[in-house]
């Protein structure tokens, strides 16, 4: 079969199967399989598959098209520019996240000093080593409750050589915040989803995501309640925490934060212009 025949063939079949931008899943499916340039394909159309590649591709299709999430059949994403790893043991990072990876990383580059970070709920590590990576000067402590999870946060860590700087404990990042004392940033993307709105989102959200990493509770607020009662005394003076949230979440959690006496707290927009992100100083007289 040749590469032209195979993209359109495999494309005709995820479209059947609801899968947005089912070309694209497919070239990129290819870009994997070949080892090529996703761009190259283009000057390949004439190609022919042999019957290995055909298979592999095939395969990968009938997958993707039972709606598991392309990042798990290739193994890898993009975020910031870096290859993270995923697994379904990781939540899969969002095009939004890395928002709040810049939002963290130019705070601390402002500082100009070697600042601490803790980030809650890591995951794949895409956060904390995307501001590794970014902010040369910070360290960065990284809590999870899934040591499987923290197995992947690792690995990526060491593909991009940042183990020095980044360190990971496995626990409950909540139920250990007291542990934590002069950090600069709070930084997490916790669960966030209303317990009862799992059941309709994407398959491959639903389906392959760990529910751990998806569900906040009965509004899916629980996760930010505790942090905004608990986290202030981690903070140093002028320390900030910084965390992604859901739509339509904004004018709720920023209550939330009011009431616990945070300061200077502000709502970021995402670039679809829709609030994401919350960022908040340390209450005064908290030590």
């Amino acid at each position: 079969m040749k590469l032209l025949e195979a993209i359109q063939k495999g494309a005709s079949f995820l479209e059947e199967k609801g899968v947005e931008s089912a070309r694209l899943n497919v070239e990129l499916l290819l870009e994997e399989i070949l080892k090529i340039p996703r761009l190259q394909l283009y000057m390949e159309f004439g190609r022919e598959l042999d019957d290995s590649q055909t298979q592999a591709l095939r395969e990968a299709i009938q997958r993707r098209g039972r709606r598991e999430p392309l990042q798990h059949i290739i193994g890898y994403t993009e975020f910031c520019g870096l290859r993270i790893d995923v697994n379904p043991h990781v939540l899969i990072p969002r095009p939004e996240t890395e928002q709040l990876a810049e939002l963290a990383a130019n705070f601390l580059k402002d500082l100009q000093r070697p600042t601490k970070v803790l980030e809650i709920g890591t995951g794949s590590g895409c956060l904390a080593i995307a501001v590794a990576h970014q902010a040369n000067d910070c360290s960065i402590t990284t809590v999870d409750v899934s040591s499987e999870a923290l197995s992947v946060a690792r690995s990526n860590a060491e593909r991009h050589q940042l183990t020095d700087r980044i360190k990971f404990l496995n626990q409950d990042g909540l139920k250990s915040l007291s542990k934590f004392k002069d950090l600069d940033l709070l930084v997490s993307n916790p669960p966030y989803i209303p317990s009862a709105d799992i059941q309709d989102l994407d398959p491959e959200v639903r389906d392959h995501d760990p529910r751990l990493a998806l569900d906040g509770g009965d509004d899916g607020l629980d996760f930010y309640r505790s942090l905004a009662e608990d986290a202030p005394p981690c903070l140093n003076e002028g320390g900030r925490i910084m965390l992604e949230f859901g739509d339509g979440q904004g004018p709720e959690l920023e209550a939330v934060f009011r009431s616990s006496e945070w300061q200077n707290i502000s709502l970021k927009p995402d670039f679809s212009g829709k609030d994401r992100f919350l960022v908040a100083s340390r209450p005064h007289g908290t030590g």
